[in-house]
């Protein structure tokens, strides 16, 4: 490890070690069922309250700001979502729903075996610490749901800070944690504004990009490296070794 120019390897999670939005559509077809047996709904009106429910996941950080649990909060997206849709009392349905499609997605995430076996091979010469962004107990749900903190030495849930990624602040917790610079890091992740962007802007050594489209898109933001998995990211850190940087450019 001494003799390494990468002293330490940032994860994200969702989408870059395990398929998060996978499992979201497995959650999500779950809850479908649900809906048309329970109602007997079209599955225009069933894709309908499903595709609310998703829009308010995304918005959701505007309902934290009031302090509610994330539970609440994701059960009144259900909730609300069915009553936009078809109204009535949906209150009851709402939180079969929300437990449904919340258990779901916990049991269709996973580590792969090979996931596996290249964090165990990387933990013998790196320094090697989760980053993730979210609720703190969603993320520490499906931490637990995958059994994966015993991978790195550190592992930080952006929840849990005044400030997530691309916050410059959670990238300086991070390094702190490691007793490694930020010029000898790597960030690895999908979300070129949080991942990218933020650990650029924290002045890591590269960033490597998972996309398996590989077209990065115009804009302000460029990895040094884009790979289309994580299994691929041995071979970027030859190339960092031995000096070939910015392969994209």
């Amino acid at each position: 490890m001494d003799g390494n120019v990468v002293k330490a390897i940032l994860f994200d999670l969702d989408d870059t070690l395990i398929e998060t939005s996978r499992a979201g559509a497995v959650a999500i077809r779950k809850a479908s069922e649900l809906l048309q047996a329970a109602l007997g709904l079209d599955d225009v009106t069933v894709a309908e309250i499903c595709g609310k429910f998703k829009q308010k996941l995304l918005l959701e950080r505007l309902d934290a700001a009031a302090g509610r649990a994330v539970d609440e909060v994701r059960a009144g997206h259900w909730e609300a979502s069915l009553q936009e849709a078809v109204g009535g009392s949906t209150r009851p349905l709402a939180a079969q729903c929300y437990r449904l499609w919340k258990d779901s997605r916990l049991e269709s995430l996973s580590l792969a075996p090979e996931t596996r076996r290249l964090l165990r091979r990387l933990r013998g010469t790196h320094r090697l610490l989760l980053l993730t962004n979210g609720d703190a107990q969603v993320q520490r749900e499906k931490l637990q749901a995958v059994g994966c903190e015993g991978f790195f030495d550190a592992v930080v849930i952006g929840g849990e800070h005044a400030e997530q990624k691309p916050f410059p602040s959670i990238f300086r917790f991070c390094f702190e944690e490691l007793g490694v610079e930020a010029g000898r890091c790597v960030m690895v992740g999908d979300s070129l504004d949080t991942d990218i962007g933020g650990a650029f802007n924290a002045g890591v050594l590269a960033t490597v990009w998972i996309s398996r489209a590989g077209v990065v898109p115009d804009g302000s933001v460029k990895p040094d490296y884009t790979i289309p998995t994580v299994l691929d990211l041995p071979a970027v850190l030859e190339q960092i070794e031995s000096g070939e940087r910015l392969k994209d450019e």
